[in-house]
């Protein structure tokens, strides 16, 4: 399954990926396939993810929502989602939820080519004062420090509650397992270019 079969209608308002709204990512393709396989990414990952991408996008929301459960019983985490009054922005919560689904299919859907190497970069601006807020004209803190972005990788990892029910191979299940958490990782590390000075990433 590719990127084309993501119809526009279905997607989240704000998600401006392939568009002239997102930017563009200073990072080279070379650079890309180096960060690839250093992380050991190879085309048997996409294919793993790919093949299961109707089970992703059927358990992403599910997967955002254990998330977001956890953020939001944070004080530190939540922080990030709340108005200048204190008051949680429930408004800018509900749209970023959709582009945060909408990036789990993205991790199984999408090709890793220039559109999604630019909205990786766009998804990092996103976090920093360049970007947060302008997208939803939102009112909440300026940065969600890198640090947070890097801290929470263990809790997006461990995935397999809900796929085991759907994927009895255990072989295969394993498979998807390694692609997710090298996929993930690839995205991390893609994202701290926005908080990252060009000679020190």
């Amino acid at each position: 399954m590719s990127g084309s079969d993501i119809t526009a209608a279905s997607l989240p308002a704000g998600y401006d990926y392939g568009t002239p709204k997102s930017a563009v990512s200073p990072v080279s393709e070379v650079e890309l396939s180096q960060l690839e396989e250093t992380a050991g990414w190879t085309s048997s990952d996409a294919d793993v993810l790919a093949r299961h991408a109707d089970l992703f996008r059927a358990k992403a929301e599910a997967m955002v929502d254990s998330w977001r459960a956890i953020i939001g019983s944070q004080a530190h985490l939540s922080h990030w989602f709340v108005k200048p009054d204190g008051a949680p922005d429930d408004a800018y919560k509900a749209r970023v939820k959709g582009r945060f689904v909408q990036w789990v299919i993205d991790v199984a859907m999408r090709p890793h080519d220039r559109d999604w190497l630019n909205y990786q970069h766009e998804i990092g601006l996103r976090h920093t004062p360049a970007k947060k807020n302008r997208t939803d004209g939102a009112h909440t803190p300026p940065v969600v420090p890198f640090r947070y972005l890097l801290g929470f990788i263990p809790v997006v990892l461990p995935v397999r509650g809900f796929f085991a029910d759907a994927i009895e191979d255990e072989a295969e299940l394993k498979r998807r397992e390694e692609a997710w958490s090298k996929a993930v990782l690839l995205h991390v590390t893609l994202w701290s270019r926005a908080y990252v000075v060009e000679d020190l990433w």
